[in-house]
């Protein structure tokens, strides 16, 4: 489930995810769903980066989650590389009503496993799941592709909020699970995931340029 952040600042563990995909997909009001439950419907480019957070739990343990959205155009690609470094979830994003952008999505999951930490788990998700007269991308597409690519897959609207959630749960619940199983090294700070200490919890409560170079 997902938490409020004002409702307490503890939690176990920090993980940091980034939001790829082309333009104009819904990456941003994925996070604006997630983040704050609410869905903007004027367009806006993202420039650069944009950040969000929440708070999850799992099995009593509160993972808060730091999302960085990224912009989809190709003059910001090297931007948007650099935001892969030590993360430890991805989520690759295309609109199903732009059979377009999910055929970049392999160029996205190239990107990925190029910069990103080899332990990274990667989603696909389907964006815009409301537009069922525009649909061009079937769910049976998305999901063969996931499952080829060894991707977890979602279908989501962040317009009506179906989905989203189940998202970061999931995800989190996965990467949750391969803790327990050893498959990080938590020691490197190099997978996106880290312990709660002190100063993390400064860091999140005030996110400055800075601290946007890197995850942890």
């Amino acid at each position: 489930m997902m938490d409020s952040m004002d409702d307490e600042d503890k939690f176990d563990y920090l993980i940091k995810y980034v939001i790829v995909g082309d333009s104009a997909v819904g990456k941003s009001n994925l996070l604006l769903r997630f983040t704050q439950g609410s869905f903007n419907s004027a367009y806006q480019l993202t420039i650069g980066v944009e950040f969000g957070s929440g708070r999850i739990i799992v099995e009593n343990e509160i993972f808060r989650v730091q999302i960085w959205d990224t912009a989809g155009q190709e003059n910001f690609r090297s931007i948007t590389r650099s935001y892969y470094k030590n993360s430890a979830c991805a989520l690759l994003v295309y609109d199903i009503s732009k059979k377009e952008s999910f055929e970049s999505i392999q160029s996205w999951i190239d990107d990925c496993k190029s910069s990103a930490p080899e332990t990274v788990l990667m989603v696909l998700v389907g964006n815009k799941s409301d537009l069922t007269e525009e649909r061009e991308v079937s769910e049976e597409e998305g999901r063969e592709f996931a499952e080829k690519n060894g991707l977890l897959f979602f279908e989501t609207s962040a317009k009506t909020g179906e989905n989203v959630k189940e998202v970061f749960q999931e995800s989190t619940a996965e990467i949750a699970k391969r803790i327990k199983k050893g498959y990080y090294n938590l020691e490197s700070g190099n997978c996106g995931i880290k312990k709660a200490n002190v100063e993390d919890d400064v860091v999140l409560q005030n996110p400055s340029e800075k601290d946007k170079s890197g995850c942890c």
